[in-house]
């Protein structure tokens, strides 16, 4: 496993209590904070020029059979060459090892806000849509390079089952990441005139997705995303909060401040996520892999306002 955030914590439980599994290993900079019994720990660095040489090291002598590659920030970096470092060329180095050791299988981390949020898009994206991500976002650009990559390994090595699980934006109480933060404060802004159709995940089923792609071998990418789309203006009405509708031209300036004074972790063209829709047609991937979501939006939704407290920043 590569390095990741709270999801890869829950994967490593469930694979500790599933008797099928009889050796984890967990590989990142920070050892994961819970208890481990049959996860060994090692700690490699993807940024480091000798990271592939080290996890083939590491493959070959624990006989590695499969690799679930979650190393991916859930925030854009102010850090644009470390990112990419750790994303586009660490999932290099992932995939090189992999290669080196002919593993059975790769499961891969992926988005399906890859696609972009577009004044053009279709109602509903599929999968042979051009994925355009964000114009002028690294954040974006590295994760397309990494996803592209993996696709070139997958032709380059059919003996290994490779899957590219794509989830919509991750809505938890525990989930970390710019979605989970912009919906946690207590006036939400929005973009005056606007109000996007969106999908989420909730973080139990993303994980139960992630576990799903381990217990069977599914080749292919496949979209994931609860049951149902939702206006933004009616999650955050469904989650306790209140609207605040801002000019387009004001809401770039002062997000253009906010991200420059590192106040906030999505930097101002992130703005078209509140503009524009970008969804995803899920019902092929969950009819392919068998998987039914067990919340829908509005549950996702409920279960995040209930538990998260409400930010005044």
């Amino acid at each position: 496993m590569a390095r990741g955030n709270r999801e890869r914590t829950e994967l490593i439980k469930r694979l500790e209590r599933d008797r099928r599994y009889r050796r984890v290993l967990a590989i990142d900079i920070v050892r994961p904070n819970t208890r481990l019994t049959k996860t060994d720990f090692h700690k490699i660095d993807l940024t480091q020029p000798s990271a592939d040489a080290e996890l083939a090291r590491l493959f070959q002598s624990h006989g590695v059979d499969t690799v679930v590659h979650l190393a991916f920030l859930t925030h854009p970096s102010h850090n644009a060459l470390w990112a990419h470092e750790l994303e586009a060329i660490g999932t290099l180095q992932v995939l090189n090892a992999c290669a080196a050791c002919s593993v059975h299988k790769l499961v891969q981390w992926s988005l399906t806000a890859l696609f972009g949020p577009h004044q053009q898009n279709s109602f509903y994206l599929h999968d042979d849509d051009e994925m355009r991500g964000l114009p002028g976002s690294r954040y974006f650009t590295d994760k397309l390079e990494a996803e592209r990559l993996t696709r070139r390994f997958a032709a380059e090595n059919p003996s290994t089952v490779v899957t590219i699980l794509r989830t919509a934006a991750i809505l938890g109480q525990q989930v970390d990441n710019f979605v989970s933060r912009y919906f946690s404060h207590s006036v939400v802004p929005t973009l005056m005139g606007s109000n996007p159709l969106l999908q989420l995940l909730g973080e139990e089923d993303a994980v139960s997705a992630f576990k799903l792609c381990l217990d069977a071998d599914y080749r292919g990418r496949f979209n994931i995303a609860a049951r149902g789309i939702l206006p933004l203006q009616t999650i955050i009405a469904l989650s306790g909060r209140l609207s605040l509708p801002i000019p387009h031209l004001a809401a770039k300036s002062l997000a253009q401040l906010l991200w420059a004074t590192q106040v906030v972790k999505a930097p101002p063209n992130f703005l078209d996520f509140l503009r524009y829709f970008c969804i995803v047609e899920t019902e092929p991937s969950l009819r392919q892999l068998g998987f039914t979501p067990a919340l829908n939006i509005q549950a996702v939704v409920r279960l995040f306002a209930e538990g998260t407290p409400r930010s005044e920043r």
